[in-house]
């Protein structure tokens, strides 16, 4: 099982960290071992100042596929959830100034939320799906999966050129501008359209 994240997916998220348009998806792996175990609470690691959370929209693979074309991506997922990308920010900041990997920052123990999954077919459209964050109740990302810059089967057919996808894997497909730092006791809710997906204690 693999967790395949892409990066500057969302034009109002790429304007707010000052990053360039990208010209193609921006693609990076986190291991398994960075998924957060069920109902356990997010530790700030001792390595970061300024954690952020990002809430992405999920897909999870349910077919062996590679070299995929975008009209048959539909086939390869059935299920959709949510998510967050932890990210070390300093320390990704301090790794992209040196040109080097953001793994450290992005893939450490405990960075990926995975929310439960609903079937798409309870969705008209993935391409018309609204995520939300709320931090101790507070709204603070909102999103909808039509400002994507790839749509969900773009992503797929994408990434399916350089990457064998194989039953489970997930996509986190990108996310929105709001992103912010977390602190000691913070409360994180995500939700899909009005249903929570996930809650997070931040410890």
């Amino acid at each position: 099982m693999k967790l395949i994240c892409i990066g500057r997916n969302y034009t109002d998220h790429i304007k707010e960290l000052e990053n360039e348009k990208p010209t193609d998806p921006v693609i990076f792996l986190k291991p398994d071992t960075a998924i957060l175990l069920k109902k356990q609470p997010f530790f700030i690691p001792d390595f970061s100042d300024e954690v952020h959370h990002e809430v992405e929209l999920l897909v999870k693979i349910n077919k062996v596929g590679k070299h995929i074309d975008k009209k048959f991506a539909h086939k390869y997922y059935d299920e959709i959830g949510l998510g967050i990308d932890f990210t070390a920010r300093d320390l990704q900041s301090k790794l992209k100034v040196k040109g080097l990997p953001w793994e450290k920052a992005k893939a450490f123990d405990g960075a990926a939320v995975i929310g439960k999954w609903l079937p798409k077919s309870k969705f008209h459209s993935v391409d018309n799906v609204s995520f939300s964050l709320k931090k101790n109740n507070e709204l603070v990302q909102q999103g909808n999966t039509e400002l994507m810059l790839w749509k969900v089967d773009e992503l797929i057919e994408y990434v399916s050129k350089y990457f064998t996808l194989k039953i489970g894997d997930i996509i986190f497909t990108g996310t929105p501008a709001g992103v912010g730092k977390v602190f000691a006791e913070d409360q994180l809710k995500g939700y899909l359209e009005d249903e929570e997906m996930f809650s997070i204690k931040i410890k």
